[in-house]
């Protein structure tokens, strides 16, 4: 994978820019988020490792303006910041995944190989759609078979986080991490009773179910 790192601190660069190029990846490092954007604009990469807290331009600023600009490019942000909030408003700029620091590097390799498996996006703004659902993501608006569903903060982070990668089995622990991060509590089943609240809002009124559970593994949004 051609791999963009946007990162300030200069040691966790050179690490992660050392471990990246072992396992066979060709780095591109960005120190601070103006040249992050210019470079993500300029260059086809497969995957961009997106710091929040950035010098110039933060993370949030470099991804909206990356998909203001219709580009894709799958974004991983790495970042301590770990509140629900946080990752909801990555989710709403168009982030694909998260990792929350401190991270074990094989954990790092293995995201950034399902990012390498994701479909390729088409360009269509701030707007997703899976079957007769779709996700305005500029205007926080979610609407099906012509129906607004009014969703909860959580309820719609799990949403997006399932239709950015429609058609891929995302494991409860995955979820579980993305919405809760460190404090998730891995005997709660906070994950399960949240899939339970929006497939009453998104599947139940309607003819057919786009939210699907594969048993021991975990769950899919697909038509």
């Amino acid at each position: 994978m051609r791999v963009l790192l946007a990162e300030d601190e200069k040691k966790t660069t050179d690490y992660l820019t050392k471990g990246l190029r072992e396992d066979g990846h060709a780095v591109e490092a960005a120190q601070n988020g103006a040249d992050a954007l210019e470079l993500a604009l300029q260059h086809e990469f497969d995957a961009i490792i997106l710091d929040v807290m950035l010098p110039e331009l933060n993370g949030w600023e470099v991804l909206k303006r990356l998909r203001a600009a219709g580009r894709s490019t799958p974004v991983l942000f790495l970042t301590a910041r770990d509140h629900v909030e946080d990752r909801v408003r990555g989710l709403d700029l168009g982030a694909n995944d998260y990792l929350i620091k401190p991270f074990a590097f094989a954990e790092l390799l293995a995201r950034l190989r399902n990012l390498a498996r994701l479909p390729k996006a088409a360009s269509g703004g701030g707007l997703l759609a899976v079957g007769d659902l779709e996700i305005d993501t500029l205007r926080h608006r979610v609407i099906r078979a012509g129906q607004s569903l009014h969703l909860t903060s959580k309820e719609y982070a799990l949403l997006l986080l399932l239709a950015r990668n429609q058609g891929r089995v995302l494991s409860r622990t995955l979820i579980a991490e993305a919405l809760w991060g460190v404090l998730y509590d891995q005997q709660s089943n906070a994950v399960d009773a949240l899939v339970r609240r929006l497939r009453a809002k998104l599947d139940t009124p309607f003819a057919t179910a786009l939210l699907h559970t594969i048993r021991g593994t975990g769950y899919v949004l697909d038509r």
